[in-house]
Protein backbone atom coordinates (compact mmCIF):
# COMPACT_ATOMS: atom_id res chain seq x y z
CA UNK A 1 0.00 0.00 0.00
CA UNK A 2 2.63 2.54 1.02
CA UNK A 3 4.84 1.50 -2.39
CA UNK A 4 1.84 2.26 -4.53
CA UNK A 5 0.67 5.67 -2.75
CA UNK A 6 4.36 6.23 -3.61
CA UNK A 7 4.20 5.74 -6.53
CA UNK A 8 1.29 7.55 -7.08
CA UNK A 9 2.98 10.66 -5.51
CA UNK A 10 5.80 10.39 -7.75
CA UNK A 11 3.63 10.18 -10.77
CA UNK A 12 1.47 13.41 -9.23
CA UNK A 13 4.50 15.60 -8.86
CA UNK A 14 5.81 14.55 -12.67
CA UNK A 15 2.71 15.55 -14.11
CA UNK A 16 2.29 18.75 -11.90
CA UNK A 17 6.25 19.16 -12.77
CA UNK A 18 6.11 18.50 -16.71
CA UNK A 19 2.90 20.72 -16.85
CA UNK A 20 4.04 23.95 -15.57
CA UNK A 21 7.21 22.99 -18.00
CA UNK A 22 4.90 23.17 -20.75
CA UNK A 23 3.10 26.35 -19.55
CA UNK A 24 3.41 29.82 -20.28
CA UNK A 25 3.19 33.24 -19.95
CA UNK A 26 1.51 35.49 -22.22
CA UNK A 27 1.09 39.61 -21.91
CA UNK A 28 -1.78 41.07 -23.70
CA UNK A 29 -1.86 44.53 -25.20
CA UNK A 30 -5.46 44.48 -26.67
CA UNK A 31 -7.49 46.86 -29.03
CA UNK A 32 -11.43 47.25 -28.25
CA UNK A 33 -14.53 45.89 -29.54
CA UNK A 34 -14.92 43.49 -32.02
CA UNK A 35 -10.65 43.11 -31.99
CA UNK A 36 -10.86 42.23 -28.40
CA UNK A 37 -12.99 39.33 -29.34
CA UNK A 38 -10.95 38.12 -31.61
CA UNK A 39 -8.04 38.08 -29.05
CA UNK A 40 -9.97 36.69 -26.31
CA UNK A 41 -10.86 33.36 -28.31
CA UNK A 42 -7.26 32.81 -28.83
CA UNK A 43 -6.66 33.91 -24.71
CA UNK A 44 -9.60 30.89 -23.85
CA UNK A 45 -7.69 28.91 -26.11
CA UNK A 46 -4.39 29.38 -24.80
CA UNK A 47 -5.51 29.03 -21.13
CA UNK A 48 -7.22 25.69 -22.05
CA UNK A 49 -4.30 24.77 -22.88
CA UNK A 50 -2.34 25.62 -19.40
CA UNK A 51 -1.13 28.63 -20.36
CA UNK A 52 -1.24 31.73 -18.07
CA UNK A 53 -2.95 35.11 -19.65
CA UNK A 54 -2.39 38.74 -18.60
CA UNK A 55 -4.24 42.00 -20.22
CA UNK A 56 -2.96 45.07 -19.53
CA UNK A 57 -6.09 47.47 -19.39
CA UNK A 58 -6.90 50.84 -18.78
CA UNK A 59 -9.49 52.92 -16.57
CA UNK A 60 -10.94 54.13 -20.03
CA UNK A 61 -11.81 50.67 -21.62
CA UNK A 62 -15.02 49.64 -22.34
CA UNK A 63 -15.43 46.55 -23.73
CA UNK A 64 -12.61 44.56 -21.96
CA UNK A 65 -14.81 43.39 -18.74
CA UNK A 66 -13.56 40.28 -16.46
CA UNK A 67 -13.19 37.44 -17.99
CA UNK A 68 -12.59 33.50 -15.96
CA UNK A 69 -9.10 31.86 -16.20
CA UNK A 70 -7.44 35.77 -17.64
CA UNK A 71 -5.42 37.94 -15.21
CA UNK A 72 -6.03 41.55 -15.66
CA UNK A 73 -3.40 44.39 -14.94
CA UNK A 74 -5.29 47.38 -14.66
CA UNK A 75 -3.94 51.09 -14.84
CA UNK A 76 -4.83 54.48 -14.83
CA UNK A 77 -5.46 57.23 -17.72
CA UNK A 78 -6.04 60.74 -17.09
CA UNK A 79 -8.62 61.02 -19.46
CA UNK A 80 -12.42 60.28 -18.58
CA UNK A 81 -13.82 56.42 -18.64
CA UNK A 82 -16.12 57.55 -21.99
CA UNK A 83 -13.77 59.44 -23.22
CA UNK A 84 -12.06 56.81 -25.85
CA UNK A 85 -15.55 55.28 -26.73
CA UNK A 86 -16.91 59.05 -27.77
CA UNK A 87 -14.26 59.66 -30.12
CA UNK A 88 -14.86 56.12 -31.70
CA UNK A 89 -18.86 57.30 -32.07
CA UNK A 90 -18.02 60.41 -32.99
CA UNK A 91 -15.16 59.58 -35.93
CA UNK A 92 -18.20 56.50 -36.85
CA UNK A 93 -20.66 59.60 -37.32
CA UNK A 94 -18.48 61.34 -39.08
CA UNK A 95 -17.18 58.77 -41.79
CA UNK A 96 -20.92 57.85 -42.07
CA UNK A 97 -23.11 61.08 -42.47
CA UNK A 98 -20.87 63.67 -42.78
CA UNK A 99 -17.91 62.69 -45.33
CA UNK A 100 -20.22 62.24 -48.18
CA UNK A 101 -21.19 65.87 -48.22
CA UNK A 102 -17.63 67.02 -47.95
CA UNK A 103 -14.84 68.14 -50.24
CA UNK A 104 -11.35 66.48 -50.39
CA UNK A 105 -9.76 69.11 -48.56
CA UNK A 106 -12.79 69.56 -45.63
CA UNK A 107 -12.54 65.91 -45.42
CA UNK A 108 -8.59 65.52 -44.99
CA UNK A 109 -8.73 68.83 -42.38
CA UNK A 110 -11.44 67.16 -40.52
CA UNK A 111 -9.60 63.70 -40.19
CA UNK A 112 -6.75 64.89 -39.61
CA UNK A 113 -8.31 66.73 -36.37
CA UNK A 114 -9.38 63.32 -35.58
CA UNK A 115 -6.64 61.36 -35.93
CA UNK A 116 -4.83 63.87 -34.09
CA UNK A 117 -7.44 63.59 -30.85
CA UNK A 118 -7.36 60.01 -31.33
CA UNK A 119 -3.19 60.10 -31.19
CA UNK A 120 -3.26 62.07 -27.98
CA UNK A 121 -5.46 59.56 -26.21
CA UNK A 122 -3.18 56.63 -27.22
CA UNK A 123 -0.25 58.59 -26.06
CA UNK A 124 -1.17 58.99 -22.50
CA UNK A 125 -2.57 55.17 -22.58
CA UNK A 126 0.93 54.00 -23.30
CA UNK A 127 1.63 57.08 -20.37
CA UNK A 128 -0.08 54.35 -17.98
CA UNK A 129 1.77 51.98 -18.42
CA UNK A 130 5.60 53.38 -19.74
CA UNK A 131 5.70 55.78 -16.93
CA UNK A 132 4.89 53.79 -14.38
CA UNK A 133 7.92 51.99 -13.10
CA UNK A 134 6.03 50.18 -10.34
CA UNK A 135 3.87 48.29 -12.54
CA UNK A 136 6.73 47.80 -15.53
CA UNK A 137 8.82 46.25 -12.47
CA UNK A 138 6.03 44.19 -11.42
CA UNK A 139 5.63 42.84 -15.44
CA UNK A 140 9.41 42.05 -15.18
CA UNK A 141 8.97 40.17 -12.45
CA UNK A 142 6.59 38.30 -13.80
CA UNK A 143 8.65 37.45 -16.31
CA UNK A 144 6.06 36.70 -19.48
CA UNK A 145 7.36 34.52 -22.83
CA UNK A 146 5.63 36.61 -25.34
CA UNK A 147 3.47 39.74 -25.69
CA UNK A 148 0.46 39.28 -27.81
CA UNK A 149 -0.73 42.54 -29.37
CA UNK A 150 -3.34 44.63 -31.65
CA UNK A 151 -1.24 47.27 -33.67
CA UNK A 152 -4.45 49.39 -33.86
CA UNK A 153 -3.61 49.91 -30.12
CA UNK A 154 0.29 51.33 -30.74
CA UNK A 155 2.54 51.17 -27.42
CA UNK A 156 2.86 47.07 -27.43
CA UNK A 157 5.83 46.85 -29.12
CA UNK A 158 7.74 49.09 -27.04
CA UNK A 159 6.51 47.37 -24.07
CA UNK A 160 7.85 44.08 -25.02
CA UNK A 161 10.93 46.24 -25.87
CA UNK A 162 11.06 47.30 -22.16
CA UNK A 163 10.74 43.87 -20.88
CA UNK A 164 13.17 42.02 -23.24
CA UNK A 165 10.20 39.54 -24.65
CA UNK A 166 9.32 38.72 -28.06
CA UNK A 167 5.90 40.08 -29.61
CA UNK A 168 3.00 38.81 -31.99
CA UNK A 169 0.56 41.04 -33.90
CA UNK A 170 -2.86 39.77 -34.35
CA UNK A 171 -5.13 41.90 -36.96
CA UNK A 172 -6.33 42.14 -40.47
CA UNK A 173 -4.34 43.66 -42.94
CA UNK A 174 -4.17 47.67 -42.13
CA UNK A 175 -5.51 50.34 -45.01
CA UNK A 176 -3.61 49.90 -48.42
CA UNK A 177 -1.45 47.46 -46.75
CA UNK A 178 0.62 50.17 -45.80
CA UNK A 179 1.87 49.17 -42.19
CA UNK A 180 2.55 45.54 -43.35
CA UNK A 181 4.62 46.71 -46.46
CA UNK A 182 6.52 49.83 -44.79
CA UNK A 183 7.24 47.88 -41.55
CA UNK A 184 6.51 44.49 -42.00
CA UNK A 185 8.61 44.31 -45.40
CA UNK A 186 5.27 42.27 -47.55
CA UNK A 187 5.62 42.63 -50.38
CA UNK A 188 2.79 44.10 -52.37
CA UNK A 189 3.15 45.32 -55.47
CA UNK A 190 0.11 47.64 -56.64
CA UNK A 191 -0.23 46.21 -60.01
CA UNK A 192 -2.63 43.56 -58.59
CA UNK A 193 -3.03 44.04 -54.67
CA UNK A 194 -5.81 46.43 -54.39
CA UNK A 195 -5.37 49.59 -51.93
CA UNK A 196 -7.85 50.61 -49.18
CA UNK A 197 -10.06 52.21 -49.94
CA UNK A 198 -10.16 52.09 -54.18
CA UNK A 199 -12.95 49.20 -54.67
CA UNK A 200 -10.61 47.44 -56.76
CA UNK A 201 -10.50 43.86 -57.20
CA UNK A 202 -6.85 42.06 -58.27
CA UNK A 203 -7.92 42.34 -61.56
CA UNK A 204 -7.44 46.20 -62.57
CA UNK A 205 -7.31 47.97 -65.97
CA UNK A 206 -4.80 50.66 -66.98
CA UNK A 207 -6.53 53.66 -64.95
CA UNK A 208 -7.31 51.37 -62.24
CA UNK A 209 -3.47 50.23 -61.30
CA UNK A 210 -2.69 54.13 -61.61
CA UNK A 211 -5.24 55.01 -58.88
CA UNK A 212 -3.59 51.92 -57.07
CA UNK A 213 -0.17 53.01 -57.49
CA UNK A 214 -1.38 56.73 -56.70
CA UNK A 215 -3.31 55.47 -53.61
CA UNK A 216 -0.24 53.68 -52.37
CA UNK A 217 2.01 57.03 -52.92
CA UNK A 218 -0.90 58.87 -50.45
CA UNK A 219 -0.95 56.31 -47.55
CA UNK A 220 2.50 56.58 -47.51
CA UNK A 221 2.73 60.37 -47.31
CA UNK A 222 -0.27 60.01 -45.23
CA UNK A 223 1.65 57.53 -42.94
CA UNK A 224 4.48 59.28 -42.87
CA UNK A 225 2.63 62.83 -41.46
CA UNK A 226 0.43 60.78 -38.69
CA UNK A 227 2.55 57.76 -38.16
CA UNK A 228 6.26 58.68 -38.17
CA UNK A 229 6.25 62.32 -37.52
CA UNK A 230 3.54 61.41 -34.64
CA UNK A 231 5.15 58.84 -33.40
CA UNK A 232 8.81 58.61 -33.69
CA UNK A 233 9.70 61.18 -31.18
CA UNK A 234 8.03 59.60 -28.35
CA UNK A 235 9.65 56.38 -29.48
CA UNK A 236 12.70 57.81 -29.22
CA UNK A 237 12.31 58.91 -26.25
CA UNK A 238 10.56 56.06 -24.07
CA UNK A 239 13.08 53.56 -25.70
CA UNK A 240 15.66 56.15 -24.88
CA UNK A 241 17.63 55.70 -28.25
CA UNK A 242 17.18 56.50 -31.90
CA UNK A 243 14.10 54.31 -33.29
CA UNK A 244 11.21 54.86 -34.94
CA UNK A 245 7.61 53.22 -34.98
CA UNK A 246 8.31 51.11 -38.18
CA UNK A 247 11.27 49.83 -36.78
CA UNK A 248 10.06 48.88 -33.54
CA UNK A 249 6.90 47.07 -35.63
CA UNK A 250 9.18 45.66 -38.05
CA UNK A 251 10.59 43.70 -35.16
CA UNK A 252 7.11 41.76 -34.92
CA UNK A 253 8.16 37.82 -34.70
CA UNK A 254 4.82 36.68 -36.08
CA UNK A 255 2.30 38.91 -37.78
CA UNK A 256 -1.50 36.51 -37.29
CA UNK A 257 -3.70 37.92 -40.26
CA UNK A 258 -7.07 37.55 -39.23
CA UNK A 259 -7.99 36.22 -43.43
CA UNK A 260 -8.10 33.37 -45.58
CA UNK A 261 -7.51 32.54 -49.04
CA UNK A 262 -11.25 32.14 -49.07
CA UNK A 263 -11.39 35.88 -48.55
CA UNK A 264 -8.21 37.26 -49.75
CA UNK A 265 -7.42 37.88 -53.29
CA UNK A 266 -3.82 35.51 -54.44
CA UNK A 267 -0.94 37.60 -53.53
CA UNK A 268 2.49 37.15 -52.18
CA UNK A 269 3.21 36.80 -48.52
CA UNK A 270 6.27 36.08 -46.06
CA UNK A 271 7.01 32.95 -43.87
CA UNK A 272 6.61 35.38 -40.31
CA UNK A 273 2.90 36.04 -41.74
CA UNK A 274 0.02 33.98 -41.24
CA UNK A 275 -3.55 33.85 -41.97
CA UNK A 276 -5.94 32.86 -38.97
CA UNK A 277 -9.02 33.92 -41.01
CA UNK A 278 -12.16 32.53 -38.89
CA UNK A 279 -10.74 31.70 -35.77
CA UNK A 280 -13.97 32.83 -33.71
CA UNK A 281 -16.01 30.35 -35.86
CA UNK A 282 -17.42 27.64 -34.24
CA UNK A 283 -20.59 25.37 -35.17
CA UNK A 284 -24.14 26.82 -34.01
CA UNK A 285 -25.52 26.22 -31.14
CA UNK A 286 -29.30 25.95 -30.08
CA UNK A 287 -31.09 29.46 -30.30
CA UNK A 288 -33.00 30.62 -27.32
CA UNK A 289 -36.47 29.52 -26.89
CA UNK A 290 -38.16 32.63 -28.13
CA UNK A 291 -36.17 32.98 -30.95
CA UNK A 292 -36.33 29.81 -32.53
CA UNK A 293 -40.06 29.69 -31.92
CA UNK A 294 -40.06 33.08 -34.63
CA UNK A 295 -37.44 31.13 -36.73
CA UNK A 296 -39.43 28.28 -36.81
CA UNK A 297 -42.49 30.40 -37.64
CA UNK A 298 -41.70 31.56 -41.00
CA UNK A 299 -42.30 27.91 -42.72
CA UNK A 300 -40.12 27.59 -45.78
CA UNK A 301 -39.74 31.01 -46.51
CA UNK A 302 -36.50 30.79 -43.62
CA UNK A 303 -34.89 33.76 -41.95
CA UNK A 304 -33.06 36.92 -42.23
CA UNK A 305 -30.03 38.41 -39.93
CA UNK A 306 -29.50 42.06 -39.77
CA UNK A 307 -26.70 43.53 -37.60
CA UNK A 308 -24.41 46.50 -38.22
CA UNK A 309 -21.72 45.25 -35.38
CA UNK A 310 -20.70 46.04 -31.95
CA UNK A 311 -19.98 49.58 -32.64
CA UNK A 312 -22.97 50.53 -34.79
CA UNK A 313 -25.49 51.04 -32.13
CA UNK A 314 -27.74 53.78 -33.38
CA UNK A 315 -28.94 55.13 -36.98
CA UNK A 316 -30.78 58.20 -37.49
CA UNK A 317 -34.79 58.10 -37.97
CA UNK A 318 -34.77 57.98 -41.70
CA UNK A 319 -32.35 55.15 -41.89
CA UNK A 320 -33.77 52.87 -39.33
CA UNK A 321 -37.42 53.55 -40.96
CA UNK A 322 -35.82 53.18 -44.68
CA UNK A 323 -34.41 49.91 -43.44
CA UNK A 324 -37.51 49.02 -41.40
CA UNK A 325 -39.48 49.55 -44.58
CA UNK A 326 -37.53 47.44 -46.93
CA UNK A 327 -37.60 44.62 -44.64
CA UNK A 328 -41.60 44.33 -44.10
CA UNK A 329 -41.62 43.59 -47.73
CA UNK A 330 -39.64 40.53 -48.12
CA UNK A 331 -41.57 37.33 -47.16
CA UNK A 332 -38.69 36.17 -44.55
CA UNK A 333 -39.17 37.04 -40.83
CA UNK A 334 -35.90 38.89 -39.83
CA UNK A 335 -33.99 39.20 -36.57
CA UNK A 336 -32.57 42.66 -36.09
CA UNK A 337 -30.10 43.75 -33.79
CA UNK A 338 -30.95 47.48 -33.05
CA UNK A 339 -31.01 49.05 -29.77
CA UNK A 340 -31.86 52.50 -31.08
CA UNK A 341 -35.33 54.01 -31.36
CA UNK A 342 -37.90 51.46 -32.50
CA UNK A 343 -38.47 52.54 -36.20
CA UNK A 344 -41.93 53.76 -37.06
CA UNK A 345 -42.42 51.05 -40.10
CA UNK A 346 -40.98 48.00 -38.65
CA UNK A 347 -43.60 45.47 -39.69
CA UNK A 348 -44.54 42.63 -38.17
CA UNK A 349 -41.87 40.39 -39.78
CA UNK A 350 -39.21 42.11 -38.06
CA UNK A 351 -38.25 41.75 -34.72
CA UNK A 352 -35.68 43.83 -32.71
CA UNK A 353 -32.99 42.95 -30.36
CA UNK A 354 -30.44 44.83 -28.30
CA UNK A 355 -28.15 41.39 -28.99
CA UNK A 356 -27.94 38.23 -30.87
CA UNK A 357 -26.20 35.03 -30.81
CA UNK A 358 -24.74 35.71 -34.72
CA UNK A 359 -23.14 32.62 -34.77
CA UNK A 360 -25.86 30.63 -33.62
CA UNK A 361 -28.16 31.88 -36.38
CA UNK A 362 -26.48 32.19 -39.14
CA UNK A 363 -25.54 28.10 -38.62
CA UNK A 364 -29.22 28.05 -38.15
CA UNK A 365 -31.01 25.68 -41.33
CA UNK A 366 -33.19 28.22 -41.97
CA UNK A 367 -31.49 31.00 -42.50
CA UNK A 368 -31.53 32.33 -45.84
CA UNK A 369 -29.37 35.96 -46.08
CA UNK A 370 -27.33 38.07 -43.83
CA UNK A 371 -27.51 41.87 -44.22
CA UNK A 372 -23.91 42.75 -42.49
CA UNK A 373 -21.55 46.41 -42.43
CA UNK A 374 -18.60 43.97 -43.81
CA UNK A 375 -16.86 43.22 -40.90
CA UNK A 376 -14.79 40.94 -40.64
CA UNK A 377 -16.10 38.65 -38.44
CA UNK A 378 -19.53 38.61 -39.34
CA UNK A 379 -18.33 37.84 -43.06
CA UNK A 380 -16.46 35.13 -41.71
CA UNK A 381 -19.32 33.54 -39.77
CA UNK A 382 -21.53 33.64 -43.23
CA UNK A 383 -18.23 31.91 -44.79
CA UNK A 384 -18.20 29.60 -42.50
CA UNK A 385 -22.02 28.69 -42.46
CA UNK A 386 -22.24 29.34 -46.06
CA UNK A 387 -24.36 32.16 -46.21
CA UNK A 388 -24.92 34.55 -48.82
CA UNK A 389 -24.67 38.40 -47.53
CA UNK A 390 -25.94 41.90 -48.17
CA UNK A 391 -23.57 44.35 -47.63
CA UNK A 392 -24.40 47.58 -46.41
CA UNK A 393 -21.10 48.80 -45.75
CA UNK A 394 -20.00 52.05 -43.85
CA UNK A 395 -16.62 53.00 -43.17
CA UNK A 396 -12.73 51.75 -42.74
CA UNK A 397 -11.99 48.33 -44.22
CA UNK A 398 -15.83 47.52 -44.65
CA UNK A 399 -16.44 48.37 -48.36
CA UNK A 400 -13.11 46.68 -49.17
CA UNK A 401 -14.41 43.58 -47.23
CA UNK A 402 -17.38 43.76 -49.24
CA UNK A 403 -15.69 43.99 -52.49
CA UNK A 404 -13.96 40.63 -51.99
CA UNK A 405 -17.20 39.00 -51.41
CA UNK A 406 -19.04 40.71 -54.16
CA UNK A 407 -16.28 39.65 -56.37
CA UNK A 408 -16.33 36.26 -55.12
CA UNK A 409 -20.12 35.70 -56.20
CA UNK A 410 -21.19 35.53 -52.33
CA UNK A 411 -22.58 38.85 -52.13
CA UNK A 412 -24.64 41.96 -53.21
CA UNK A 413 -23.60 45.34 -52.01
CA UNK A 414 -25.66 48.28 -51.40
CA UNK A 415 -24.82 51.83 -51.25
CA UNK A 416 -25.53 53.27 -47.15
CA UNK A 417 -25.64 56.80 -47.96
CA UNK A 418 -27.91 56.40 -51.41
CA UNK A 419 -30.25 53.20 -50.71
CA UNK A 420 -33.36 53.40 -51.19
CA UNK A 421 -36.02 51.20 -49.30
CA UNK A 422 -36.85 49.16 -52.98
CA UNK A 423 -32.73 48.75 -53.42
CA UNK A 424 -32.66 46.94 -50.42
CA UNK A 425 -35.55 44.84 -50.97
CA UNK A 426 -33.75 43.80 -54.88
CA UNK A 427 -30.70 43.15 -52.65
CA UNK A 428 -32.49 40.60 -50.42
CA UNK A 429 -34.61 38.87 -53.30
CA UNK A 430 -31.45 38.33 -55.54
CA UNK A 431 -29.21 36.45 -52.71
CA UNK A 432 -32.23 34.72 -51.52
CA UNK A 433 -34.02 33.69 -54.55
CA UNK A 434 -30.89 33.43 -57.30
CA UNK A 435 -29.11 30.23 -56.37
CA UNK A 436 -25.71 31.17 -57.62
CA UNK A 437 -25.75 33.22 -54.26
CA UNK A 438 -25.86 30.59 -51.96
CA UNK A 439 -23.27 28.09 -54.25
CA UNK A 440 -21.04 30.69 -54.05
CA UNK A 441 -20.89 31.01 -50.34
CA UNK A 442 -21.36 27.22 -50.04
CA UNK A 443 -17.94 27.48 -52.15
CA UNK A 444 -16.58 29.31 -49.75
CA UNK A 445 -17.26 27.62 -47.05
CA UNK A 446 -15.94 24.42 -48.34
CA UNK A 447 -12.02 26.10 -49.05
CA UNK A 448 -12.45 27.76 -45.30
CA UNK A 449 -13.16 24.18 -43.81
CA UNK A 450 -11.09 22.27 -46.09
CA UNK A 451 -7.53 23.43 -43.82
CA UNK A 452 -5.10 20.90 -42.65
CA UNK A 453 -5.14 23.08 -39.27
CA UNK A 454 -7.52 25.02 -38.06
CA UNK A 455 -7.22 28.40 -37.65
CA UNK A 456 -7.75 28.64 -33.52
CA UNK A 457 -4.82 25.83 -33.89
CA UNK A 458 -2.40 27.57 -36.21
CA UNK A 459 -2.91 30.90 -34.56
CA UNK A 460 -1.73 28.88 -30.69
CA UNK A 461 1.00 26.83 -32.50
CA UNK A 462 2.54 29.81 -33.53
CA UNK A 463 1.72 31.90 -29.98
CA UNK A 464 3.51 28.58 -28.53
CA UNK A 465 6.15 28.51 -31.26
CA UNK A 466 7.74 31.79 -30.17
CA UNK A 467 7.72 30.79 -26.54
CA UNK A 468 9.77 27.92 -27.40
CA UNK A 469 12.03 29.06 -29.09
CA UNK A 470 12.20 32.71 -27.96
CA UNK A 471 10.91 34.67 -31.03
CA UNK A 472 10.99 33.46 -34.67
CA UNK A 473 13.84 35.30 -35.77
CA UNK A 474 14.92 32.94 -38.69
CA UNK A 475 11.66 34.05 -40.36
CA UNK A 476 12.19 37.64 -40.52
CA UNK A 477 13.63 38.68 -43.97
CA UNK A 478 16.78 40.22 -44.75
CA UNK A 479 14.38 43.41 -46.29
CA UNK A 480 14.25 44.56 -42.68
CA UNK A 481 18.16 45.52 -42.68
CA UNK A 482 18.00 47.30 -45.85
CA UNK A 483 17.08 50.54 -46.87
CA UNK A 484 14.45 51.56 -49.15
CA UNK A 485 16.86 52.08 -52.18
CA UNK A 486 18.56 49.25 -51.29
CA UNK A 487 15.34 46.98 -51.59
CA UNK A 488 14.43 48.36 -54.31
CA UNK A 489 17.73 47.75 -55.91
CA UNK A 490 18.45 51.16 -56.99
CA UNK A 491 21.70 51.49 -56.15
CA UNK A 492 22.43 48.71 -58.70
CA UNK A 493 20.39 50.27 -60.96
CA UNK A 494 22.54 53.49 -60.74
CA UNK A 495 25.77 51.42 -60.73
CA UNK A 496 24.56 49.36 -63.75
CA UNK A 497 23.83 52.92 -65.55
CA UNK A 498 26.59 54.24 -64.72
CA UNK A 499 28.64 51.35 -66.26
CA UNK A 500 26.89 51.19 -68.72
CA UNK A 501 26.77 55.14 -69.77
CA UNK A 502 30.51 54.79 -69.13
CA UNK A 503 30.95 52.05 -72.03
CA UNK A 504 28.95 54.43 -73.88
CA UNK A 505 31.15 56.95 -73.36
CA UNK A 506 34.49 55.35 -74.26
CA UNK A 507 33.37 53.82 -77.08
CA UNK A 508 32.39 56.88 -78.45
CA UNK A 509 35.45 58.70 -77.36
CA UNK A 510 37.66 55.70 -78.76
CA UNK A 511 35.47 55.50 -81.84
CA UNK A 512 36.04 59.64 -82.22
CA UNK A 513 39.77 59.17 -81.98
CA UNK A 514 39.97 56.64 -84.17
CA UNK A 515 38.10 58.51 -86.54
CA UNK A 516 39.70 61.54 -86.65
CA UNK A 517 43.31 59.27 -86.30
CA UNK A 518 42.02 57.45 -89.65
CA UNK A 519 41.10 61.00 -91.10
CA UNK A 520 44.22 62.80 -90.69
CA UNK A 521 46.21 59.73 -92.38
CA UNK A 522 44.25 60.08 -94.93
CA UNK A 523 44.52 63.25 -95.27
CA UNK A 524 48.21 63.21 -95.15
CA UNK A 525 48.12 60.96 -98.05
CA UNK A 526 46.03 62.72 -100.20
CA UNK A 527 48.39 66.09 -99.56
CA UNK A 528 51.50 63.75 -100.88
CA UNK A 529 49.71 63.14 -104.10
Amino acid sequence: MRRALRIFFILFINLCLSKSALSGKVLVWPAEYSHWNNIKVILDELINRGHNATVLRHTSSGIINNTQGIFFEDFKVLFPKDALSNHFYKAFDFMMYELPNLSAVQAALKFRNLFKDFTDLLKQICDGVLKNEKLLDKLQQSQFDVLLSDPMNICGELIADKLGIPFIYTFRFSFGNTVERLCGQIPAPPSYVPGIPTLYTDKMNFVGRMNNFLLYLCQDFLFYEFGILNWDPYFTEVSGRPTSLCEMMGKAEIWLIRTYWDFEFPRPYLPNFQFVGGLHCRPAKALPEDMEEFAQSSGDHGIVVLTFGSMIKNLTREKANLIASALGQIPQKVLWRYSGETPETLAPNTRLYNWIPQNDLLGHPKTRAFITHGGTNGIYEAIYHGIPMVGIPMFGDQPDNMVHMKAKGAAVVVNFNTMTSQDLVDALNTVINNPTYKESAMKLSRIHHDQPVKPLDTAVFWIEFVMRHKGAKHLRPAAHNLTWYQYHCLDVIAFLLVCILTSVIITYKCCIFSFRKCFKRSLKKSKRE
